[in-house]
């Protein structure tokens, strides 16, 4: 149900003032998601308690609760798929500034400091859990792969195996949790109960709104651009190579030897094709 629907359920009741108010919300509902209730009472040249009775006579608690959906539902407009793929513009310029923009925040974001912060718990941990929603799931997949090479015990968990899997986990361990909005319920909850049982969360997500970054201190902020109608996976990706290389210099020595007996392994396997180009013929 829109704004637009709640208001004209109502219409016939709304007092002048009350649709003066009305007026202003449809034709700019950030003033309302964003605006504070006297912000909304004087561009309408009204009173406060008149922005309160409009809010309850749409059916709300109070003009706290109208914030709330509505903010929910401008969320919802900006994120989901169905929503963005009918407002794309002609040009891919927007997408291409997003992209560069975000790979820059990246940097900014994850520089040394955090990196160190980021790393040392993956180090010392027994084992590493990974987790992902849908969306992000790219950048846990190059997390995994990356640091699977150099260490051992690393877990990519999927949901339809989570309770098996992190049946085993224990406050020795560290849980690696990418995530952005729309949260996904899984890569959330299942964060809250790793933390409950000790688990160390390193959270990679999108803001210390996150529900994530409630659950650590150590967490990273990256900038998700929209990509056609949806979320990007370079900022994730990114994110993920600079923590392995970042884990690789701490290890040191550890890490080179795991290399080199995984190259042998290759070797033995006969892994890689044997290939050479082909000449052109003359």
């Amino acid at each position: 149900m829109s704004i637009e629907d709640f208001i004209a359920k109502v219409s016939e009741q709304l007092t002048p003032t009350e649709r003066r108010i009305a007026s202003l919300v449809l034709e700019d509902p950030t003033l309302l998601a964003f605006g504070t209730v006297s912000d909304l009472a004087e561009r309408a040249q009204t009173s406060r308690p008149s922005i309160v009775r409009f809010a309850t006579k749409l059916g709300f608690e109070g003009y706290t609760d109208l914030q709330n959906w509505i903010r929910s539902e401008l969320a919802n407009q900006l994120t989901s798929p169905s929503a963005r793929i009918r407002q794309q513009p002609g040009s891919l310029t927007p997408t291409r500034a997003g992209i560069q923009e975000s790979v820059q925040q990246v940097f900014h974001s994850l520089d040394d400091a955090r990196l160190g912060r980021i790393a040392a718990p993956i180090v010392k941990a027994r084992n590493i859990w990974i987790l992902s929603g849908e969306t992000s799931m790219a950048g846990a997949m190059v997390l995994r792969s990356g640091l699977s090479m150099v260490r051992s015990d690393v877990h990519l968990v999927e949901e339809h195996s989570t309770g098996r899997e992190l049946s085993s986990a224990t406050d020795r361990d560290v849980a690696v949790v990418f995530d952005f909005t729309r949260y996904r319920k899984y890569s959330i909850t299942t964060a809250r109960t790793l933390a409950d049982m000790g688990v160390e969360i390193v959270a990679i997500t999108d803001g210390p709104l996150s529900p994530l970054a409630a659950l650590t201190q150590n967490w990273c902020e990256l900038k998700i651009p929209a990509v056609g109608p949806f979320d990007s996976s370079v900022p994730a990706v990114i994110a993920s190579e600079l923590i392995v290389a970042r884990v690789v210099r701490l290890l040191g020595k550890e890490a080179h030897h795991r290399i080199d007996r995984l190259e042998q392994l290759w070797q033995a396997t006969e892994t890689f094709l044997e290939y050479s180009p082909r000449r052109s013929l003359k």
